[in-house]
């Protein structure tokens, strides 16, 4: 198997596409709104996915936040409020607010688990610093380490009641970043004095089954590589000091953060301690490199992609309309001082 997870280019397979991945057998892949049009399509194309591969631990995942982060989209799915919604109503009533994020991501997980989704790249743990790029923004809880943590277990058992998987991201901080790493790698010069607020909300989910890498330069540990890429930031900071010892991702290795070409980047993310690489754009080029140069994926790799998947076995059958209602309840707490997000 290779230690992958691959992309294509539209709402369908081409002949190509399914040759390639049958050869290479990629841990998963991720979705992006270019593969997505409408229930009865989106179904379909995964079960084409599953149907390649015959495994039960076959990872089909998208980035669906809520916000101004969502890959299928309003009419024909709902669109859902930001994270910062949350960390509004906390400030006001947490106990409420931790319950208002528990349903709100087992809704919206609902509606992957319908068209056969089981990952979504949902909760961020970025702790917000001021004056830091809004790449991250209202996609963040807030700039209360403890308010992040309780918000972000709060996403990841609504998911998980509805039987699909989280990753919290971005390990080890993306919070501090003066620049969006989608076009350039961001440098944070913090100590690791104050570095120890960004690691408090993954030290408390730290036992989450998926994580994600930040393609951030963080100086007080290592002055040359970015996270994604460095042994010390991976082995030491996200495994040691914080503790996670679950499936570990790279970000998307076609960010300009990073440099080299893409099968590059793939072989040094592997080489510095990620599980699985993430390659999105769906270049078949790429992806056929990555597949060559990559090793298979370790035995430590798959325990921990087992363990992933059975996690996420969904329970009972949800009540979305209860949870609708339920949600909204709760929400309404804020329209007195008119601070509800969509």
């Amino acid at each position: 198997m290779t230690p992958a997870i691959f992309s294509f280019a539209g709402p369908h397979l081409t002949d190509a596409e399914r040759a390639l991945f049958r050869e290479s057998d990629p841990a998963g892949y991720i979705l992006f709104g270019r593969n997505v049009e409408n229930r009865e399509q989106l179904r379909a194309l995964t079960d084409s996915l599953r149907e390649i591969h015959g495994r039960a631990d076959l990872l089909v995942s998208i980035d669906q936040e809520g916000g101004r982060v969502a890959r299928m989209k309003p009419p024909e799915w709902d669109a859902y409020p930001p994270a910062a919604t949350f960390g509004k109503l906390y400030e006001r009533a947490p106990a409420s607010a931790i319950e208002a994020a528990r349903v709100n991501a087992e809704i919206l997980a609902l509606d992957l688990a319908e068209v056969g989704v089981t990952l979504n790249y949902l909760p961020l743990l970025d702790v917000r610093q001021p004056g830091a790029h809004d790449v991250i923004g209202e996609r963040a809880f807030g700039e209360d380490p403890l308010r992040v943590a309780a918000l972000g277990r709060a996403v990841l058992d609504g998911m998980a009641r509805a039987g699909v998987a989280g990753c919290i991201k971005h390990m080890p901080g993306h919070g501090r970043a003066f620049a969006d790493s989608h076009k350039e790698l961001p440098t944070v010069t913090a100590s690791e004095e104050e570095l120890e607020t960004d690691l408090a909300p993954f030290r408390a989910l730290a036992d989450a089954p998926i994580g994600m890498t930040a393609h951030i330069r963080y100086t007080a540990w290592d002055a040359e590589s970015p996270g994604t890429l460095s042994r010390f930031v991976i082995n030491t900071i996200i495994r040691e000091r914080i503790g996670f010892d679950g499936l570990l991702l790279s970000d998307d290795l076609d960010m300009e953060a990073l440099s080299g070409s893409v099968p590059e980047r793939a072989k040094q993310a592997i080489a510095a301690g990620c599980d699985l690489v993430l390659n999105c754009w769906g270049k078949f080029d790429d992806m056929s490199e990555i597949s060559r140069r990559l090793p298979s994926m370790s035995d430590e790799t798959r325990q921990r992609l087992h363990r992933a998947v059975v996690r996420t076995e969904s329970s009972e059958a949800s009540d979305r309309a209860h949870l609708i209602a339920k949600r909204e309840a709760l929400l309404n707490l804020l329209k007195d001082d008119g601070a509800v997000a969509n």
